[in-house]
């Protein structure tokens, strides 16, 4: 079934992002009078084609993964001296621009529009209250503690974790103070408190910003009794069973399941002894844990889980907004993932951030299954990153993105004339080596991944 997600999902995200980005390019281009000869979402071969009144034919190809507006043009064929005035080179660079620019843009207001149906939907979420901070840590040496609620990181506030996760992620690499603000139980005044980074989390494959700082936010205690079991896991392989309840780990005592998940995360293909018990009896079960994650720094894999169980009504918050409150914190969270996306895409450049953080087309995949799976909230959140990272990525200024166009527009535009074919065409040769070898980067590192 997760397949299924997986394959449905991808088709649909690919087909939602890819059908308006260039229905953008489409739109403007006939506000300004260019003749479309071709929509095509994917590409190869044709499954279906259809033209409408104006001569356009539109088709839905075999691959899925990009699509194209073909419009007149006299650089690609010859043209009918009376459809000249519709040829796209004919156009004014103010026009062209705009026609480019339309694809990236599209993509934009779709994430808009994604992002202001999930604000008016609403969400329940985790209020950011701090479990436990580690002894030594960033967030110790700054004076956090268990049982605060972070309710601002930077001057933003933070209504859940995700939150505190987003803010976190806009500092991944950098140095300098990072001002926290924290309310105590049972307190209606805030406390500052600031986090002093120093190359924080620089080049780091895998970065996980909450616990790198020391803290581990609050969560229900769970007991220790397993609910389910990875088939090919080492739990599984070993002989453990849905209903055991571990007593300890190799002698230490077991009271909340978060004890074994930390321990466990740390100790990758590691020998253990965890006591358990069965049916009112108690055993030893010899466990040889899984490593998982990148070969440099790998986590400990038990293959095993628990039974969730309900969170205290004060640790939650319903978060909605009404119809046009959702408009401006749909432009906000647009705003706030394109900057993101922009900054980070400079942070690999400059190796602030590790180039293995790049995704490409099969975590795209998974991540695609996943939130269709989990629900329409998760999907459309998902689509929206995605048509963001397409918008930010094609503005980029490399030949053969539309942002390489734009770039030799604008040069066009203050020189007064186009730049030399050949200068063009060889800043396509090299915009289309830059693409190549970001793709096979990215596919490198799902590789690595799975």
């Amino acid at each position: 079934m997760s397949a299924l997600y997986m394959i449905v999902g991808t088709l649909v995200a690919l087909g939602v992002l890819v059908t308006f980005h260039e229905f953008g390019h489409f739109w403007v281009a006939r506000r300004c009078g260019v003749k479309v000869l071709r929509f095509s979402v994917g590409f190869g071969m044709p499954l279906l084609r259809w033209h409408d009144r104006r001569g356009t034919e539109f088709v839905i190809a075999a691959i899925p993964l990009g699509g194209y507006v073909k419009m007149l043009d006299e650089r690609e064929g010859e043209v009918a001296a009376e459809e000249l005035n519709q040829s796209f080179n004919r156009k004014s660079v103010r026009q062209r621009i705009a026609i480019v620019a339309a694809g990236p843009i599209a993509n934009f207001l779709l994430a808009l529009v994604f992002f202001w149906a999930l604000a008016m939907l609403g969400s329940q979420q985790v209020r950011p209250v701090i479990g436990d901070v580690e002894a030594g840590s960033i967030a110790a040496k700054a004076g956090l503690s268990a049982g605060q609620e972070i309710v601002a990181i930077d001057g933003e506030p933070t209504t859940g974790w995700a939150a505190v996760n987003l803010q976190l992620v806009r500092r991944l690499g950098e140095s300098g103070a990072l001002q926290v603000l924290v309310r105590e139980q049972g307190a209606t005044v805030d406390s500052p408190r600031q986090l002093e980074l120093d190359k924080w989390l620089k080049g780091a494959d895998e970065p996980d910003p909450i616990r790198s700082l020391g803290i581990r936010p609050w969560r229900p205690a769970l007991p220790p009794v397993l609910a389910e079991l990875d088939p090919k896991g080492p739990a599984q392989a070993a002989g453990l069973k849905t209903g055991d309840r571990l007593l300890a780990l190799d002698g230490q005592s077991l009271n909340d399941w978060q004890q074994v998940v930390d321990w466990v995360r740390v100790h990758p293909d590691t020998k253990i002894v965890l006591h358990v018990e069965r049916d009112g009896a108690q055993i030893d079960v010899p466990v040889t844990l899984a490593s998982r994650g990148e070969s440099k720094a790998p986590n400990g894999y038990l293959g095993a889980g628990v039974k969730a169980v309900d969170w205290p009504p004060q640790m939650l918050r319903e978060v909605s907004y009404g119809p046009l409150e959702a408009i401006g914190e749909g432009a906000r969270r647009t705003w706030t993932m394109s900057v993101l996306t922009l900054e980070s895409l400079k942070k690999m450049l400059f190796g602030e951030l590790s180039v293995k953080n790049l995704s490409g087309p099969i975590t795209i995949a998974k991540v695609a299954g996943a939130s269709a799976q989990s629900g329409i909230a998760d999907f459309l959140n998902f689509l929206a990153y995605l048509s963001i990272s397409l918008g930010v990525l094609n503005l980029l200024p490399i030949p053969v993105l539309d942002g390489g166009h734009l770039l030799f527009y604008l040069i066009e535009w203050a020189r007064g004339r186009p730049l030399s074919d050949r200068v063009q065409g060889w800043g396509i040769q090299i915009g289309i080596s830059l693409v190549v070898g970001v793709m096979l980067l990215a596919l490198v590192n799902d590789l690595g991944r799975l």
